[in-house]
């Protein structure tokens, strides 16, 4: 049985290093990012991991439901049901103080965090649901568990997203479909996060992204006795400081 992984947003870092590790493990990937340029490294990876399949890259908005939904279907169309579906797109953080958000902002990070990630599993679960297995992954953080006074359009959306991954849970696990929201409470080891923290950068102080996409092949291996909905990652050194 053909076997197909959607990742939506599939860029560099953790995209990429989820494309590399699926592909090893036999999946023909089909992955989804915003701009064309960025999906080649992930693409690549998938290509190295197992040349023989044939890996895709598309293109789609994911703040844009209706294209996110009608790049999925040309990929079921194309490749056959998708058994498993990871939406790993990421927002930017925009420190503003919560009377200061304009509705414009909260539009944007609910169509990103929330409208995309429906739209996604939307267009997945039907074939899932009448075959009675597939894996629905989504990437997360500990915001969506708190809070916050200085970044509250992140916590927000994560907010939602967990809200929507804990519906779909509780709705469609019973018929045999595995929905994971996966708490990355860490920084990941990616060139942006090394350029950001600069001089503070400490290698064991993040988590490495081919760490992070075993984890992921990990929960999707699950025996049905056994899922787990709520996953957190974080490096051995955290402080635990919340």
């Amino acid at each position: 049985m053909n076997k197909c992984c959607v990742v939506v947003g599939a860029g560099q870092g953790l995209g990429q290093a989820l494309a590399r590790r699926f592909a090893k493990g036999g999946y023909t990937m089909a992955l989804i990012t915003r701009s064309q340029s960025g999906g080649s490294a992930a693409l690549a990876a998938a290509k190295i991991a197992s040349p023989e399949l044939r890996h895709e890259h598309f293109t789609a908005d994911a703040t844009k439901p209706h294209e996110l939904e009608s790049t999925l279907k040309k990929i079921i169309a194309d490749k056959g049901n998708v058994t498993t579906l990871i939406y790993n797109v990421r927002g930017g953080y925009k420190s503003i103080n919560p009377v200061d958000m304009s509705y414009a902002d909260m539009e944007s990070t609910l169509n990103l965090e929330v409208i995309g990630a429906f739209a996604a599993a939307k267009s997945v679960l039907p074939d899932m649901l009448k075959n009675s297995e597939g894996n629905i992954i989504f990437s997360s953080a500990t915001a969506a568990f708190r809070g916050s006074s200085s970044n509250p359009l992140y916590a927000i959306g994560k907010f939602g997203l967990r809200g929507l991954s804990q519906s779909l849970a509780k709705a469609y696990g019973r018929k045999g479909v595995h929905i994971i929201h996966v708490r990355l409470d860490c920084e990941l080891d990616v060139p942006d996060v090394r350029q950001w923290m600069g001089d503070k950068f400490e290698i064991e102080k993040t988590s490495n992204v081919n760490d992070v996409a075993e984890t992921y092949w990990w929960a999707h291996e699950q025996p049905k006795s056994a899922w787990s909905n709520e996953i957190e990652i974080r490096p051995y050194s955290e402080n635990w400081s919340y």
